[in-house]
């Protein structure tokens, strides 16, 4: 029978040497008795007739690249028989390296339980640790300093650390606990497994800050579980305001009733004075809603389908209130969503291009969509283009109606099937209505062309070079229709 003794502060090291010298002397777990330093009876820590192996050789275990990190965490839990399971566990990789994976093993099992343990009272230490600044010296200069106690489960000073290090850099602090402690200079993290003794941190502060948390606390929000589950009471004690907190949730309920039945507070006086100096300000003058500027603050606020909720803002149209010549679009894309005015895009731009290539002025024409809001799927950072339905065409249809009729354009130009479908319900061929002139209804005349965003989609080269010419056509007999009236007639009858 083996005995060894270890120092069980959390220092992997000491296990994993003695662990290695039983592996390699081929020593059974049930052969070796783990004990703590201090409870030897030999001169070596080992009664007669025991001794630690010395390396022979022996048997080797290639461990899953998991193992190392789990039991560095498992050797800093306090309870006495993790030398011996993480033993039982290394002993028995070697015959099967997939043993972590089975969770119904005891020895997993246990194992598991203490990891978790470990990594609670890891993160409870992050969570709990309440520094206390020291006065500095007397000459008033150097960094500042501070003291904080805690009283850890488990022997994880070692491994938090550097948490510490690098969460409190600026200042210099130490941190005693039962299980050891941490010090940072600035320069040098120092760590001690040798028992700290709880020093008296009280001091002036303590009672402003309970007075300060009793006035804080708001019984109305009280969820003692969730309280208790998150900051456990035995870590309450080590608290200034922990004598506070049983008549804080004993008299919780009596005082959320009282708040109820109290009559609402006569506001400052500051706020009538407020309120006054509002109500004396001057109503401001709304446009005339038969007018397109009325029209567009209306439209501001339009809420008659559900495009609205997820757009920036309405894009109305613009231009010349007596325009010839109206242009209508499908719908704003994100560049016009942003900046609030249509055509604006890259579409925008094409088209800017080409009217400029045909001799069409643009600051003669109100340019409009059939749509008023945007509308897009949200993909990662971008929002992508999404046709609107039938249903949002339709309740869109009543400003583009009203625009039509204060503008009172003579010729219409449809930029995609959307635009024709507000304009004529008509669900036909896009390629079979375009360029071809249609009389609309108060001697109006509608001409249809793609949208210019259907050319930027064009993948082929070639293939956009000759519907781009297309387009230009378009534009070209567009500008022929806009030079007379009196030439529409001409063009429709021949």
């Amino acid at each position: 029978m083996y005995r060894v003794s270890l120092e069980g502060r959390g220092d992997f090291g000491e296990w994993r040497d003695a662990a290695r010298a039983f592996l390699s002397a081929n020593v059974a777990p049930h052969e070796i008795e783990w004990r703590f330093r201090g409870e030897e009876t030999g001169l070596f820590g080992f009664e007669e007739g025991d001794r630690v192996p010395q390396a022979a050789g022996g048997a080797s275990v290639n461990v899953p690249a998991v193992f190392m990190p789990f039991a560095q965490t498992i050797i800093c839990h306090s309870d006495p028989t993790r030398f011996a399971l993480l033993y039982r566990l290394l002993w028995r990789l070697g015959q099967d390296r997939a043993l972590l994976e089975f969770k119904s093993d005891p020895d997993v099992a246990e194992a598991r339980k203490m990891e978790k343990s470990v990594r609670r009272d890891s993160h409870k230490m992050t969570a709990f640790v309440r520094f206390k600044e020291m006065p500095l010296p007397q000459d008033g200069v150097g960094r500042r300093q501070f003291i904080a106690w805690f009283e850890p489960d488990h022997f994880i000073v070692e491994r938090k650390a550097a948490f510490f290090q690098r969460r409190f850099t600026d200042m210099d602090w130490l941190i005693l606990t039962p299980k050891g402690s941490a010090r940072w200079d600035g320069e040098t993290l120092e760590t001690s497994r040798l028992s700290a003794e709880q020093p008296d941190l009280s001091d002036e502060t303590d009672e402003l800050w309970r007075t300060y948390y009793a006035n804080i606390f708001n019984p109305a929000r009280l969820k003692i579980k969730a309280m208790t589950a998150e900051m456990p009471k035995k870590y309450w004690k080590n608290l200034p305001e922990a004598d506070l907190i049983p008549d804080l949730i004993l008299n919780a309920e009596r005082r959320v009733l009282e708040m109820g039945a109290k009559a609402a507070t006569e506001p400052q006086l500051f706020h009538h004075r407020l309120q006054a100096a509002a109500d004396s300000k001057p109503v401001p003058t709304l446009p005339d809603a038969d007018t397109l500027e009325g029209l567009k603050h209306e439209a501001e606020g339009c809420t008659l389908c559900p495009l609205h909720c997820k757009a920036t803002q309405t894009v109305f149209g613009e231009g010349p209130a007596n325009a010839d010549v109206m242009i209508v679009g499908e719908q704003p894309g994100d560049v016009e969503d942003l900046a609030g005015r249509p055509f604006v895009g890259p579409a925008g731009k094409v088209f800017d291009q080409v009217l400029g290539e045909t001799g069409l002025d643009r600051r003669a024409m109100y340019v409009t969509n059939a749509v008023k809001h945007f509308k897009y799927e949200a993909r990662g950072k971008k929002r992508i283009h999404q046709r609107p339905d039938a249903g949002e065409v339709q309740r869109c249809r009543w400003w583009l109606t009203r625009e039509i009729d204060l503008v009172q354009p003579k010729l219409i130009v449809a930029m995609g099937a959307t635009a024709v479908f507000a304009l004529t319900e008509l669900r036909e061929k896009l390629s079979d209505l375009r360029g071809k002139p249609m009389p609309l209804e108060g001697d109006r005349m509608l001409f249809i062309t793609v949208h210019p965003s259907y050319l930027l989609r064009i993948p082929d080269e070639q293939k956009k070079r000759e519907e781009m010419q297309k387009f230009r056509k378009d534009m070209q007999a567009v500008h022929r229709l806009m030079e007379t009236a009196q030439a529409v007639p001409a063009i429709v009858s021949s």
